[in-house]
């Protein structure tokens, strides 16, 4: 039994790695208009991400990311861009009080 478990953990941590992105070796290299995109792109691009997806199912020549960009900081604004147009934290925050309690809980003190 251990032995067989193992071996699940083994293969699957040996699939996981494979799924693993490489290094991006367009990074801090211009893009055909000749610059490199960094966080305000890429808030931009993530903000505008699932819609450019959609038309990128009908349109080769579109992608939904910017390769020629410069790290960290075009993917933190990518990111940040997703969050923000799925909601971001909102819904964590309306598992807790309700709107209708806060106020009644505001209005009693």
């Amino acid at each position: 039994m251990r032995l067989t478990s193992f071996i699940l953990l083994l293969l699957l941590l040996l699939l996981s790695t494979a799924c693993a992105p490489g290094p991006n070796i367009m990074k801090e290299t211009p893009g055909a208009r000749g610059s490199v995109a960094g966080f305000w792109q890429g808030l931009w691009q993530g903000f505008v991400a699932p819609f450019v997806f959609l038309i990128s199912l009908f349109i080769s020549e579109v992608n939904i990311y910017e390769v020629h960009n410069n790290g960290a900081w075009y993917n933190f604004g990518y990111l940040f861009g997703l969050m923000c147009f799925f909601g971001g934290g909102n819904r964590a925050r309306r598992r807790g009080v309700s709107p209708s309690k806060a106020i009644q809980d505001r209005s009693s003190n």
